[in-house]
């Protein structure tokens, strides 16, 4: 009888550990897609921008300075932010850049962003042109 009682309580504990490793991987999955996952390739999107700022190219800084580059470091940028002042900063301290060509470079949207802009465009009505038919029919609606 006692022997029963402890492989009883040996399959429960057991069950019980290999539940809790289950939880445990779940939350590590969790953590990985949610958190790591987003950050890395937030990371190397911003490295690339880094690494793609140019001559001419608009900028803002994460003190929230609006100048265009006039010389590009190793590690600082020269930013032209009046006619006569230029500052420099160091290339961690640009938030983004808001030029044209970086427009091009960056990413395209997602498809659920895509989506949104078709599914928005087609709920906006269209715009009627003004003609004298248009008008004849609206004058014998009156």
């Amino acid at each position: 009888m006692n022997s029963l009682v402890l492989m009883a309580a040996d399959s429960a504990s057991s069950a019980s550990l290999t539940s809790s490793l289950i939880m445990f991987a779940a939350i590590i999955l969790i953590f990985y897609f949610l958190i790591y996952r987003p950050q890395k390739k937030r990371d190397k999107e911003a490295k690339a921008m880094l690494a793609a700022m140019k001559k001419g190219d608009k900028v803002v800084t994460i003190g929230g300075i609006h100048g265009t580059i006039v010389t590009v470091k190793d590690k600082t940028v020269v930013i032209k932010v009046d006619d006569s002042a230029r500052i420099e900063f160091s290339k961690e301290a640009i938030s983004s850049v808001t030029s044209k060509d970086a427009v091009k470079t960056a990413p395209e949207n997602s498809k659920k962003d895509k989506k949104a802009v078709e599914a928005k465009t087609e709920e906006t009505p269209a715009v009627e042109e003004k003609t004298p038919e248009t008008e004849e029919k609206t004058e014998e609606k009156k």
